[in-house]
């Protein structure tokens, strides 16, 4: 595990984008294709915008990116807490990706049959193959969860399906997502967490006893790749 510390949330975008760039590049450099696992939610969003532009909208082989989700809330995609949405507008409409490389968690439909769905795409891409996605992008929440893995729930667990969709209570909405198995089949996974109030859930997380059902964050173990944390000073605070 490999932790990069930036002054402030700014400079972690950037930091981040320079780093993601040139090892997209590096991988590009060895195969025809680079997939890569997009985060929703707010923190992302600086870094889209940066990857939307000078240089990287340039020098990034955007043509070989095929792009898929984390997780979605079943909301529809004109909805602002679409994830795919916030993608779209953030980045994916700015820069020239291919259409057919894009894979969003379809919320038009129910959400197990979404899952299934999912699940059918991801075992076109990787079946039978030792790894996964070349990168995942996380987040972490303030209660500690990533992907839709909320402390206390079911799918934490979940060992066989790559992709489910369950009901969350305390949302009042469904929830569709990747799990542990797959994501921790990735050759590349990076966390991205900003802010002072992530600071001791972070310092529970890395330094912690193990207990993913109250911090699910710790089930993201690669087995046979790299994980990288990406913080601020704020959400370094507590280490």
């Amino acid at each position: 595990m490999e932790i990069h510390i930036a002054s402030d949330t700014g400079r972690l975008s950037h930091d981040l984008a320079a780093w993601l760039s040139g090892y997209i590049k590096e991988v590009l450099s060895k195969q025809d294709r680079f997939t890569f696992v997009l985060s929703g939610g707010s923190t992302p969003k600086q870094l889209y915008g940066l990857l939307a532009e000078s240089p990287y909208k340039e020098t990034i082989d955007w043509q070989k990116i095929h792009f898929f989700w984390g997780d979605e809330r079943a909301v529809p995609f004109e909805d602002s807490r679409n994830n795919a949405k916030m993608c779209y507008d953030e980045l994916l409409n700015k820069v020239p990706v291919n259409p057919d490389f894009i894979h969003i968690m379809r919320t038009d439909i129910e959400p197990e049959e979404s899952a299934i769905a999912y699940e059918k795409v991801l075992k076109q891409y990787f079946e039978g193959d030792d790894i996964t996605f070349d990168f995942v992008l996380l987040g972490m929440g303030d209660d500690g969860h990533t992907l839709s893995l909320f402390p206390g729930t079911e799918v934490i667990h979940e060992e066989n399906v790559w992709a489910t969709a369950f009901y969350l209570p305390a949302q009042e909405m469904f929830r569709i997502t990747l799990t542990a198995p797959i994501v921790n089949n990735a050759a590349c996974v990076a966390f991205l967490a900003a802010g002072s109030g992530k600071a001791e859930t972070l310092k529970h997380v890395l330094q912690g006893e193990r207990n993913v059902d109250l911090y699910p964050s710790q089930i993201i173990e690669p087995t046979r790749g790299a994980l990288h944390w990406f913080i601020d000073q704020s959400a370094a605070a507590a280490l």
